[in-house]
């Protein structure tokens, strides 16, 4: 007699535990869309123990792998409705089109727009994850505020999946298919006030 599987699922504040992150950190990553297999359970959220144990066991941003001594790194939430002209939306969610996604993650950010440039490349993470990463930053406006856009940026590709990772590659620019595919997917931690960090390439320099 064949033993049924059961599959095991957690509640979000035990996969939130098991990733060492808060509740709300771990929620935004279900509130993009970017995590499979969720149930409900009454008004409870149940997430496979196999999704979560992918999301401890994705892979480091492989950073050294990049040639400038530094690069940005743009701290989204999940995408919300912008009132303002030319997006419809701020932030991030899988569910976005990629031209709506472009939209929403080339500004306006405070940040020293000379420094995001130089990297080259604008690593797009939500909840401590590359969602989605950015190049064609050399040119950008500042607005009244101080803010800072990147009118010619493009998205080389983002993520739909976590878990897997599965991504979606939107440039055949040369060189943007390759760091789509190096940081997509990774962790990649940074620290700052506001929604740009900035990190070294080589932590042993």
């Amino acid at each position: 007699m064949c033993e049924e599987v059961v599959d095991v699922l957690l509640t979000t504040g035990q996969a939130a535990e098991e990733l060492g992150c808060a509740i709300t950190t771990f929620r935004r990553l279900i509130q993009a869309g970017l995590l499979p297999g969720l149930s409900r359970r009454g008004v409870r959220v149940m997430i496979p123990l196999e999704v979560v144990q992918a999301l401890r066991e994705r892979r480091q941003a492989p950073l050294d792998q990049l040639e400038p001594a530094e690069v940005a790194v743009l701290r989204v939430d999940t995408a919300r409705p912008a009132q303002e002209p030319g997006r419809s939306w701020l932030g991030f969610a899988a569910s976005l089109t990629p031209d709506d996604l472009l939209k929403a993650l080339r500004g306006w950010w405070r940040c020293d727009a000379v420094s995001v440039a130089a990297g080259g490349v604008l690593p797009v993470t939500l909840s401590g994850y590359v969602v989605a990463v950015l190049t064609g930053l050399e040119r950008w406006e500042r607005n009244t505020q101080g803010r800072h856009a990147f009118p010619e940026a493009r998205l080389a590709g983002y993520t739909t999946d976590l878990a897997t990772p599965q991504t979606v590659i939107t440039s055949s620019a040369d060189g943007d298919r390759r760091l789509a595919e190096l940081l997509l997917g990774t962790r990649l931690a940074s620290h700052s006030g506001g929604a740009i960090a900035y990190v070294r390439t080589n932590l042993t320099s």
